[in-house]
């Protein structure tokens, strides 16, 4: 992807754009809007890293999906204006820069709602001021107790709303994956490699919880963030006897998979959070020694259909911007596109009470869940739907890279809807016994 992305700009209108592509990526020019205008828009804000790779993809896919909103007409009539305030990660989530730029959003720009790409523990103190202003705010936070204070001072939070995984059900997902290869393989023993900033709470769960179903947690060690020499760790874990690799990895784990092929590590690698492995490119990034390991990623990334909007958003975004699918540009466009359109037309208005009413009421197909649900607790629903398995609620699929393609390796139900079999590499291992 090309490295100039969108730049540092402190208002973004992403309602006309040139589009200027490169054959090493694309870049997004935004023409501005004067603020001073009058506007008759809806005015969604994105508290994001404008000039990360995350923020670059959500507002890509916000973008789109107001062009085709305003195409259809709008929402209610109104036009949506999507509107972008920097976060400046590389800042280390300087929390002083993510309250000016979310204060801006919200009394300079005075949008009606916000789409917060914030995933740490900053969220805290940004769910405060949107309970203090009174603004609907979506998040990919994975911080469980956001909405635990949802449930706990319900009138103070009922502004948020999750819209992807948090803590508890990505550990949950695991756990059940977990069950599903070793039904698959017969492996039960465990080895897991976590970067140290963000992973406490799913090794905690991890450890309380496998070795009663079965497992053994034969090696666990914390890296710091941003490792990138994989070498002793593994060969750590070969002398522990894992067959069952984990890796908790949210920046490096393109060396991590190339030390895994290049060593010919006799474990398979299985689950947990590898971001760029997760990706489109990915065969690309690791010239092919991706191949067998199996991650967790969007469908849309994959290009699997799991739902009637997954592959249709997917060709749409890749003629719109030339690149790539990723997970943040995904769940952005459902968003905008599908899950607050809906609750505002069910509404009848744009006033926050009866959106939030509408929100809990929430039952719609988006890209990534083919029924989208929000929990009492304004979380995501998670896994299958008990009484239609053809609406499940928002699911953790893993994709195993085979033959330059991801195929879906759980849940077994989509493993199987897709007809695909697990793969083991060509070298020795546990199965080769």
């Amino acid at each position: 992807m090309d490295s100039e992305a969108l730049s540092k700009i402190q208002t973004i209108v992403l309602i006309s754009i040139v589009l200027v592509a490169g054959c090493a990526g694309v870049t997004a020019y935004v023409l501005l809007r004067g603020q001073n205008q009058p506007s008759d828009t809806i005015r969604i804000g994105f508290l994001t890293d404008l000039d990360g790779r995350i923020g670059k993809d959500e507002m890509q896919g916000a973008a789109l999906a107001a062009e085709q909103i305003n195409a259809e007409g709008g929402i209610l009539g109104r036009e949506v204006e999507v509107i972008g305030e920097d976060t400046d990660a590389e800042s280390g989530g300087d929390i002083a820069k993510i309250s000016s730029a979310l204060t801006r959003l919200l009394t300079y720009h005075k949008v009606d709602f916000v789409y917060s790409g914030i995933y740490g523990g900053e969220g805290i103190a940004i769910q405060d001021m949107i309970a203090d202003h009174k603004t609907i705010m979506f998040s990919h936070s994975n911080v469980d107790e956001l909405t635990e204070r949802v449930l706990e001072d319900y009138d103070r939070y009922k502004y948020f709303f999750r819209v992807s995984f948090n803590a508890t059900s990505t550990g949950l997902g695991m756990i059940d994956g977990f069950l599903h290869i070793k039904e698959l393989t017969g492996f039960n023993k465990i080895g897991v490699v976590a970067e140290d900033v963000w992973t406490k709470e799913i090794i905690e769960g991890l450890n309380a919880v496998l070795p009663q179903l079965g497992f053994e947690m034969v090696y666990i060690v914390t890296i710091p963030y941003g490792t990138a020499d994989f070498t002793s760790y593994f060969a750590a874990a070969e002398s522990a006897g894992v067959e069952i690799m984990v890796p908790l990895i949210a920046m490096t784990d393109i060396p991590f998979v190339k030390e895994y092929h290049e060593r010919q590590s006799p474990m398979i690698v299985y689950g947990g959070m590898l971001a760029a492995v997760s990706e489109p490119d990915a065969w690309e990034y690791t010239n092919g020694k991706c191949a067998y390991v199996s991650a967790v990623a969007n469908p849309t990334t994959a290009g699997y259909p799991l739902t009637n909007r997954t592959l249709a958003f997917r060709e749409a975004y890749i003629n719109r911007w030339g690149g790539p699918v990723q997970w943040s540009a995904a769940f952005a466009f459902d968003v905008l596109r599908f899950i607050l359109p809906d609750a505002i037309k069910r509404a009848g208005t744009t006033e926050t009470e009866a959106v939030i009413k509408a929100l809990e009421e929430t039952s719609v197909e988006t890209t990534s869940t083919r029924n989208f649900v929000f929990t009492s607790t304004h979380d995501v629903m998670m896994g299958e739907n008990p009484n239609n398995l053809d609406a499940d609620y928002m699911l953790a699929i893993y994709f195993q890279w085979i033959d330059e393609k991801q195929v879906p390796v759980y849940p077994k139900k989509i493993m199987e809807e897709a007809g695909v079999t697990y793969k083991y590499p060509p070298w020795q291992g546990p199965w080769s016994k």
